[in-house]
């Protein structure tokens, strides 16, 4: 390719590469049939707007795994889609409406669904964009959509099997209801906010007139509906109360006291008004002593009938007359502040209604057990971290049946059809057009849709063809990871599972990848209400794709939340820049050099085989780390070998071989330095597509794109154990050389005489070979290196691991503040021999400790107390 350009132009290559990997089909799986199978399903999207920035770290993480598997050889899917998303979709559409002046009710419910399915069309173009501009290497040709017609038909296969099982049953129970928006609703839809509210203390007066009975309340409004008053069975103040009648303030009606082991004795007065059609607790409670369900409410939140003089009241509103009447009568006798959690719809913002409905429900319990089962077994699924496995089964062991109708238009219509004729209820995976009972055509459908968690649920092995055994569902099920966030392990994770152990008799993932929240930079949750919210396009719009991806993925700690720093994306940004500049470099040096001339097997230098040594072990840590998705510490060990020791030291070592005399040394170094390159863009290929194709596109190399070009593997051969001890007495050096000339104020372009007693003849050897490294980064005039060295008059000095240094700076330096700087430098070395002495005076560390570690410490201390005497030993000399 063409000479790179000076900078690095991210919206240049994102535009230019995108596409190149679209048409060359690169993402698509199925083309290696001998290859291991590796799937993962992508968290389908709701259609309810943009991507934001938590989406981002998802899909990055996917992406990571899904692009490093690709190029280790797997058969590696990636299989894109999005969900339907009912209520939240639903709502955005009818707010929509209303802008409009309209209604879904005005439209009707076929004209409904197309301005919904003319929503989800625009959206799914927009997330479309947006994976492009994330780079996300996705297989679009194995893209689905929860409604789309294969995933419909596998919903309803599901429905039918389980209602035939007995395991999915209509019936009335007590649900989150949604007055605003008018529908049923998920757990996970309910927002639980903290209120200052009140606790009303009333008195229910006993029907023989012997006295009252206290209860307390949140929600006084509700009292209408009570049809009992509990106490514990072991309750002294009230055994002698149990059987006994209350009449009900306002309405009149009686009401028992009963025994409960519900009734904390602790709490409040010891004794509860149960209202069974409006508290999940009181339907049990309820329940277990056949009292009557009184709703006093209607589906919008009003009064209705049962509530007496407040029928047509909104419950807001009956509750402030309704008090203001029982403080007025004297059965309110006490008001007091409260702070408790009030179940909010995360829909449409309405305070959510514990409601007592008709519904549809799947019996979990039977389902939970076999996931119980397979998890107690060693069968069950893996969790990164561990930790979330005893959420996971805290959970399940606790389960409750799911309520799965919901009162809206957009979804998958429940397939159940009802007789007007002669009252039959059918269940059939084929729309029905006649009673098979009584023959009659007067039948109609379900209204209800089923809950968007539902469909779901079957995620993992419907978008590959279920029911039908298709070559997708043979070769790619079970997946192998999901990534998702830690917020929804129960009401989508948990349930994946249970549905796939039914249905397929097979856990539907390997692996459970759990990572936090994206959190703003002072730690708090993102949200539009709060304008704290970080578009991905935003970030990508100021520096690039590959910088917020980078830093997104490498923040990110498993289960944990992070924090979104602009600071660390600028910090990503400038890191592309590092490596974009080397290549650069490089380029400019490697003129005429093709893939076949790159040969590391002929003679090296030492700082060549170093810097292989240090690509091999980055090789080996990045591919272990990836593999225990610890990708925070991959973009460590990343960044510090391209950085520190590629860009701040090997490169700058090239130069000598490079621009020397010697042909056959700067082949050499060519070969390596093309090689290094080359296997650095495909370790950070994963993290920073964009750059590595542009860079590796101008690099010697065969084939296409380096999204297929094969991984980086570990290679025995490339260890140099020698030379790295060589070139890190040279860098040790250098370092030591350059700190002291910044100490003392010399800059690097005036020249200074440097004499070096090594340590022994290996050091000396060392230091000799690699003369020209000394005089080159050290900036000498003139360079001694004895072993029979004595300390100079008014010299800097200095002490390495392998030798002392001297560094004749007279005139330059002030000898006091010379000998004030060793002896800071010996309060410092006192207190490394110090913390080592404690560590090896610890017994617990010493008994748990292996061998080699404890060794390890040993010789760091001995190291340590020989530069301490002679830093000791060369103040004695000034002072002389």
């Amino acid at each position: 390719m063409t000479e790179m350009p000076t900078t690095y132009d991210p919206k240049a290559a994102e535009t230019k590469w995108y596409p190149y990997w679209m048409d060359g089909k690169y993402f698509e799986a199925g083309k290696r049939p001998d290859a291991k199978p590796y799937t993962i399903v992508i968290p389908p999207p709701n259609v309810t707007g943009m991507l934001h920035i938590g989406h981002a770290l998802d899909f990055t993480l996917q992406d990571i795994l899904i692009r490093t598997k690709r190029m280790q050889g797997y058969d590696a899917l990636w299989l894109p889609g999005a969900d339907h998303a009912g209520i939240a979709t639903q709502t955005k559409v009818e707010q929509k409406l209303r802008e409009e002046g309209q209604s879904r009710y005005d439209l009707g419910r076929e004209k409904f669904l197309e301005k919904v399915w003319e929503w989800k069309d625009s959206y799914a173009a927009t997330i479309h964009e947006q994976w492009a501009k994330m780079g996300f290497s996705l297989d679009y040709s194995r893209e689905r959509f929860t409604l789309d017609e294969g995933l419909s038909r596998a919903v309803r296969e599901v429905f039918v099997r389980l209602y035939e099982k007995g395991l999915i049953y209509r019936g009335k129970k007590i649900i989150n209801w949604d007055p605003a928006a008018r529908t049923a609703l998920s757990d996970i839809e309910v927002e639980h906010k903290e209120v200052n509210g009140h606790l009303y203390h009333l008195q229910y007066p006993l029907k023989n007139g012997s006295g009252h009975i206290t209860v307390a309340t949140t929600r006084p409004e509700t009292m209408l509906g009570d049809t009992a008053v509990a106490v514990h069975p072991e309750d002294e103040r009230y055994k002698h109360l149990i059987g006994e009648l209350i009449v009900l303030p306002v309405i009149g009606r009686e009401i028992p006291i009963i025994a409960d082991e519900y009734v904390e004795k602790e709490f409040g007065s010891g004794a509860v008004k149960i209202t069974p059609a409006h508290d999940p607790n009181d339907f049990e409670v309820g329940l277990r002593h056949q009292l009557p369900q009184i709703v006093v409410m209607d589906e919008s939140g009003t009064m209705n009938a049962e509530a007496g003089p407040y029928n047509g009241l909104d419950r807001a509103e009956c509750r402030k007359r309704i008090v203001a009447d029982l403080q007025a009568s004297g059965v309110c006798v006490k008001i007091e502040d409260h702070v408790h959690q009030v179940g909010h719809s995360e829909r449409s913002g309405a305070v959510v209604e514990p409601y007592l409905s008709t519904q549809w429900f799947v019996d979990m319990k039977p389902l939970a057990e076999a996931a119980i089962e397979a998890q107690r077994g060693g069968k069950g699924v893996n969790f990164v971290p561990e930790r979330f496995e005893r959420t996971y089964l805290q959970w399940i062991e606790n389960v409750r049946d799911w309520c799965i109708s919901r009162q809206l238009w957009w979804g998958h219509r429940i397939p159940a059809w009802y007789c007007d004729a002669c009252g039959a209820m059918h269940v059939a995976l084929e729309d029905q057009s006649a009673c098979s009972a009584c023959g009659s055509e007067a039948l109609r459908q379900d209204e209800d849709v089923l809950d968007t968690w539902f469909s779901s649920a079957l995620w993992p092995f419907s978008t590959l063809g279920w029911p039908d055994q298709t070559d997708d569902l043979k070769r790619f099920y079970p997946t192998d990871v999901l990534v998702t966030g830690y917020d929804i392990i129960y009401f989508w994770v948990a349930r994946m599972i249970f549905t796939a152990l039914e249905f397929t008799g097979e856990i539907p993932f390997k692996d459970v990848l759990m990572h936090g929240l994206v959190r703003d930079e002072n730690g708090k949750k993102m949200s539009k209400s709060l304008g704290n919210g970080v578009d991905p396009l935003e970030v990508i719009e100021k520096y690039g794709a590959d910088a917020m991806r980078y830093m997104i993925s490498t923040s990110s700690t498993p289960g944990l939340d992070l924090r979104f720093r602009w600071e660390r994306v600028e910090q990503a940004r400038n890191f592309a820049n590092k490596i974009w500049n080397a290549s650069r470099f490089a380029l400019m040096n490697l003129e005429g050099i093709s893939a076949a001339d790159i040969d590391i097997d002929v003679k090296l230098g030492s700082a060549d085989r170093w810097i292989l040594h240090r690509l091999n072990a980055t090789v080996a840590d990045a591919t272990r780390l990836i593999d225990a998705y610890d990708f925070g510490e991959t973009g460590r060990v990343l960044y510090n070998f391209i950085w520190d020791d590629l860009c701040d030291w090997y490169i700058e070592f090239a130069k000598l071989s490079l621009y020397g005399q010697d042909a056959e040394a700067k082949r050499a170094t060519q070969s390596v330095l093309a090689y290094v390159l080359d296997r650095t863009q495909r370790l950070i290929h994963p993290f920073m597509p964009f750059i590595s194709e542009e860079i590796w596109q101008h690099l010697p190399h065969e084939g296409e794109t380096i999204a297929l070009a094969p991984w980086p593997t570990y290679d025995a051969a490339l260890e140099a154990p020698d030379a790295v001890a060589e070139m890190e007495l040279l860098m040790d050096l250098i370092r030591v050389v350059r700190n002291i000339r910044a100490e003392v104020n010399v800059p690097m372009s005036k020249k200074i005489e440097l004499q070096i007693k090594p340590s022994s003849p290996a050091e000396a050897g060392i230091l000799t070979r690699n003369e020209e490294f000394v005089v080159r980064f050290c900036g000498t005039s003139k360079l001694e290196i004895s072993l029979e060295l004595a300390a100079p008059d008014k010299a800097m000095t200095a002490i390495v691991t392998g030798a002392e240094l001297y560094l004749p700076l007279a005139g330059l330096i002030d000898i006091e503040q010379e000998i004030l700087r060793l002896e800071k430098e010996i309060q410092h070395l006192d207190g490394e021999v110090s913390r080592v002495e404690k560590k090896l005076a610890n017994a617990g560390f010493v008994a748990k400790a292996p061998a080699k570690v404890i060794e390890e410490e040993k010789a760091k201390m001995a190291d340590y107390a020989d530069k301490r005497d002679k830093v000791k030993a060369r103040i004695a000399e000034l002072r002389g």
